[in-house]
């Protein structure tokens, strides 16, 4: 049967209406949930081990971002596999908003230990930057290195032999410290832990001889006697524990590296979704309560928008990636 061309004409403008009106329909839903984010729990997925910084990080202002939003906002630890097993749950998640990514610089160190991820970099959006805090190079209360210098010294006399922990293969302590090893000429061996807690205990224990540790997660450590910190690895001395010398202040004027602390989202989510929960977490970020919290575990509040954060998390895994290169770790 042939179709007159009114006929034709007729449907194919009828297509269109209907094309038209799905796509006015899809934005507008898309707007609308937007809109109405958070309507129900988000999750906040940390791929390391409770007390880790990403862990304490992320708690302090979850609490702040629940009573924002008026909706419960969990975390949920899933660490292995120095991130890369939690970071893969984020990965794989709906890209609705409401299951979220906080790691630590871990995820920009991870590219230049492993040859291939198990997950595309771009299939992730940086969200925001939460904080950064020093390192503080830690020994055990009775180890025999009173000061860097006492270590550096031993380390040269018996190159490889002596052992530094980690909080796992491509974490970003494991990183730090071959950066520290690099810088002043020595060769240890590499001995990583499921996480920072971990990491510190078995320093502590003496079966390690030093934790380049997240500052926060070792104060109660150092505080109580356990531990001994040899300096940090800041530039400046950190106001939460300005009794603990710089590594730099000690002869080593050109050393200087940072943790840091942020949130992702899966690539796919809205725009608009996107723009809400950086919007929101850089303004619980302002709360005191969070600002205090913060200053008490050595994070100094470093919020950004969605452009600095890219730019920001791009710039870091160059310079990882520089420093696995110079420190002669072959990629996994």
């Amino acid at each position: 049967m042939l179709i007159s061309k009114k006929n034709l004409v007729l449907a194919s403008q009828s297509l269109l209406i209907l094309i038209l009106f799905g796509g006015i329909h899809t934005g507008l839903y898309a707007q609308s949930s937007s809109s109405n984010y958070p309507n129900r729990t988000v999750k906040m997925i940390v791929p390391l081990t409770p007390g880790s910084g990403a862990d304490i990080a992320g708690r302090i202002v979850s609490k702040t971002l629940a009573e924002n939003w008026k909706q419960p906002v969990i975390i949920e630890n899933k660490p292995g596999a120095g991130g890369l097993v939690g970071t893969g749950v984020v990965v794989n998640a709906e890209p609705d908003g409401y299951t979220l990514l906080v790691q630590s610089a871990s995820y920009a160190a991870n590219p230049a230990i492993y040859k291939k991820l198990p997950y595309d970099l771009n299939s992730l959006t940086d969200v925001t930057i939460l904080g950064m805090t020093p390192y503080v190079l830690v020994v055990s209360a009775e180890s025999p290195y009173k000061t860097v210098k006492d270590l550096i010294a031993a380390a040269k006399a018996k190159p490889g032999d002596i052992p530094f922990a980690s909080a796992g293969i491509g974490s970003s302590t494991h990183l730090a410290a071959e950066y520290f090893n690099q810088t002043m000429g020595i060769k240890l061996f590499h001995v990583p832990y499921k996480g920072s807690p971990e990491a510190i205990q078995e320093t502590i224990s003496g079966r390690t001889a030093f934790y380049m540790a997240p500052l926060e997660t070792a104060m109660a450590q150092i505080r109580g006697g356990k531990a001994r910190a040899l300096g940090v690895s800041s530039a400046t001395r950190s106001d939460a524990a300005p009794d603990i010398p710089t590594i730099a202040e000690q002869g080593y004027a050109n050393f200087e590296i940072g943790l840091w602390f942020g949130v992702w989202a899966p690539s796919a989510t809205p725009q608009a979704t996107l723009n809400k929960i950086n919007t929101d977490i850089n303004r619980a970020l302002q709360d005191p309560e969070v600002k205090a919290s913060y200053a008490k575990a050595g994070i100094t509040i470093k919020p950004m928008n969605l452009s600095e954060a890219a730019k920001f998390v791009r710039s870091e895994i160059t310079k990882y990636q520089k420093i696995a290169k110079e420190a002669g770790i072959e990629p996994q």
